[in-house]
């Protein structure tokens, strides 16, 4: 599993977490889920002051509902969220926060 520092924070790739499962899963299917935006605004208003709450007030009206989807690209753009990043390239994927990746990991065995 590739792990990246970022600040002297430690972020996992959850992209290399999901190919570890034997499953259709996917990091927009997380995203989707109510709660999970719920705790990514909590750890995200704990761990950045330029978090645009506005937004995420928006995100979090639309989610859960049938037709929601945001990728994450999308949150960052929107949010100016730190805690999940989507990279290209070399070491491309999506990574997560310890914190937040540990939630996924969670999600991902239910």
């Amino acid at each position: 599993m590739i792990d990246i520092k970022i600040e002297d924070e430690d972020y996992i790739s959850i992209t290399d977490m999901l190919k570890s499962k034997d499953r259709d899963f996917f990091v927009s299917d997380w995203l989707r889920n109510r709660n999970t935006v719920e705790f990514l605004g909590i750890w995200e208003e704990i761990h950045n002051p330029n978090f645009n709450y506005g937004e995420f007030a928006i995100i979090k009206s639309q989610a859960g509902l049938n037709n929601y989807k945001i990728s994450v690209k999308e949150w960052t753009e929107k949010t100016n969220a730190i805690g999940i990043i989507s990279k290209v390239g070399r070491y491309g994927g999506t990574y997560a926060h310890k914190d937040i990746a540990f939630e996924f990991g969670i999600r991902l065995e239910c």
